[in-house]
């Protein structure tokens, strides 16, 4: 069973529910330990009072704020609990919107909801009135010392809360050099349509276990090679890479579509035709 990061209660209109709060993601990512390239031994990290010079146990750090140069005020978990009790102890429900109206990148990190003792009921009230109306609950959650705005939604028989960025978290695209309309960079509807048939035949449903880190695996026969080879403590020189031209070669992009129609795997299956009656 895994441990709950957060307890506390979603509440909406008069509505209380206890619950628990779970990761729903994990780590996958390939554990690499920091060496000394001279002796391969490995580099351990020390945190350091600035003023003296020595070493800190994790027992004696606390968090501060430095309201002016050198003074601080200390702050421990009770304070950030404190601040708010009722904000820090519960998930409220602000309003509910259509599920497409949040765009994608506004979500941030999924976790899963489980119910306390006594929330069953309502858990399975919320979790069946968001599938039925389409809709996702917008609101609020104190976590780790700070707020994040959430989205409560029905994921299967599980209601997930997903964290999302604020407003003014978002960058906004002005800043860069994008292209205009279709007609400023002198697209055809030919190549437009062409496009249209590439993106209609590699199109099918989505399918998140057919998708991996190959690249972690690659990394891994690497290292594997490396032992079998003997070369544990041997560096690989860097590889001359050759720098791509700073201008863009000119393609012919009705070709390069066409190629991509024909090798496509969808192209290349055989079509079922109907046998001629005698």
């Amino acid at each position: 069973m895994p441990r709950a990061i957060w307890k506390g209660a979603v509440t909406f209109g008069l509505v209380y529910m206890p619950v628990e709060l779970y990761s729903a993601s994990q780590q996958e990512r390939l554990e690499l330990d920091m060496l000394d390239k001279r002796d391969f031994q490995p580099i351990g990290y020390q945190r350091i009072n600035k003023h003296t010079g020595k070493p800190v146990e994790w027992g004696n750090i606390v968090k501060g704020y430095q309201y002016k140069r050198g003074e601080y005020v200390a702050l421990t978990e009770e304070d950030f609990r404190q601040a708010n009790v009722k904000a820090s102890q519960t998930i409220e429900i602000s309003s509910f919107v259509d599920a497409q109206e949040i765009p994608a990148t506004y979500y941030e990190t999924p976790y899963y909801l489980a119910p306390a003792k006594g929330g069953e009921k309502v858990y399975a009230l919320l979790r069946e009135a968001l599938a039925r109306a389409g809709k996702v609950a917008v609101a609020t959650i104190v976590m780790r010392g700070r707020q994040h705005l959430c989205a409560v939604l029905p994921a299967e028989r599980a209601l997930m809360l997903n964290t999302l960025r604020f407003a003014q978290a978002m960058r906004r695209p002005e800043d860069l050099d994008i292209p205009g309309t279709a007609k400023s960079v002198g697209l055809s509807s030919k190549e437009l349509d062409m496009a249209e048939k590439l993106i209609a035949q590699m199109s099918g449903t989505w399918s998140p276990q057919d998708f991996h880190d190959r690249y972690r695996d690659d990394l891994m026969k690497r290292i594997h090679e490396k032992i079998r080879k003997k070369q544990t403590h041997e560096l690989t020189p860097p590889e001359k890479i050759e720098r791509p031209r700073a201008k863009a070669e000119v393609i012919d992009l009705m070709a390069a579509l066409r190629n991509s129609l024909e090798s496509s795997p969808a192209h290349r299956k055989p079509r079922h035709t109907r046998r001629k009656s005698a």
